[in-house]
């Protein structure tokens, strides 16, 4: 199994793909398996790097707590225990508040940084922000994580050939421990990066939901803070690497290899007609990590990470 200890805590990870490293941060209530969609597309240019996150699926919580700043220290430990200089770095959610904390701890190590559906802060200073969080705790304190998890599932999938992702991501957030989600949560809601923009040395790319569920015009003006690249995918909601794959894949393989953006009129969802199966192909040596993926992806139109033999 791919653990790295941390403080005594374990970190788990896969690594895959080669040339230069990628780390991959996926968002709150999940795990590493969130990049299923985009590995493919990335590691046959990248060594992928993809961690839980501390507190988030085989990774335990850190011995001080819980916080953002806590959680990228962590994951520059992995990188510094995996020989890693200059690292590219892509979050999603939560996942973008990690990287670009990360990107802040050390600017000079920080090459590319993209940021899909994630803001500066998540501090309370919005009216949907606001619901976001209330509905959130509400929600998992009256109705409990499975039930609360289904719902999130239909607000982010609404579409009828999306049911597998909205299995999938129900299936997913249901078996996050009630604690650690609404912990990881409180600690993404006290966490802010506003301050210390001007530190940032990293090439950036914006990449915001239209029906995102926190302001699309606050990761607007993000961008045109950093100077970022930004791509506004039309009819995505919150689950971007999701459901709207396509976009997703061709806008970060364009930022991260130094090509133009595609063209504006490829910023869409997927629709019906381009939903498909995309195989998580690769090698991971660990059995457990081989087994653990594959019953989170049974059902699932995504596909469980697969072993080379040998």
């Amino acid at each position: 199994m791919a653990y790295f200890q941390h403080n005594e805590r374990p970190i788990h990870y896969l690594e895959r793909g080669q040339g230069e490293p990628l780390l991959l941060i996926h968002g709150l209530g999940s795990s590493g398996a969130d990049w299923a969609l985009q590995a493919p597309c990335l590691e046959g240019q990248f060594r992928l790097i993809v961690p839980d996150v501390p507190a988030s699926g085989l990774s335990e919580p850190l011995r001080a707590g819980y916080s953002v700043a806590g959680m990228a220290a962590a994951l520059w430990a992995l990188c510094d225990h995996l020989a890693v200089g200059r690292v590219h770095i892509v979050g999603f959610s939560l996942g973008g508040a990690v990287g670009l904390e990360m990107a802040l701890q050390r600017p000079e190590q920080v090459s590319k940084l993209g940021l899909i559906n994630s803001l500066a802060t998540y501090r309370l200073d919005h009216w949907s922000k606001w619901l976001e969080a209330a509905l959130t705790l509400l929600f998992i304190s009256l109705i409990g994580m499975r039930r609360a998890a289904r719902l999130a599932a239909r607000r982010l999938f609404p579409m009828p050939w999306q049911e597998s992702l909205r299995e999938r991501a129900a299936t997913a957030v249901s078996a996050v421990p009630a604690a650690r989600y609404l912990r990881t949560g409180r600690a993404l809601l006290q966490w802010s990066a506003l301050e210390r923009l001007e530190a940032l040395e990293a090439k950036v790319l914006v990449i915001a939901a239209e029906n995102d569920f926190t302001p699309l015009e606050e990761k607007r003006l993000l961008a045109a803070r950093l100077g970022a690249d930004f791509i506004m995918v039309r009819g995505s909601r919150h689950g971007t690497p999701f459901d709207s794959v396509r976009a997703t894949n061709e806008a970060l393989l364009a930022f991260l290899s130094d090509q133009p953006l595609p063209p504006a009129e490829r910023w869409s969802y997927d629709e019906a007609e381009h939903c498909g199966e995309l195989p998580f192909a690769g090698s991971i040596a660990e059995e457990h990590a081989f087994s653990l993926a594959k019953r989170a992806l049974r059902g699932s139109a995504l596909q469980p990470p697969t072993r080379l033999a040998g």
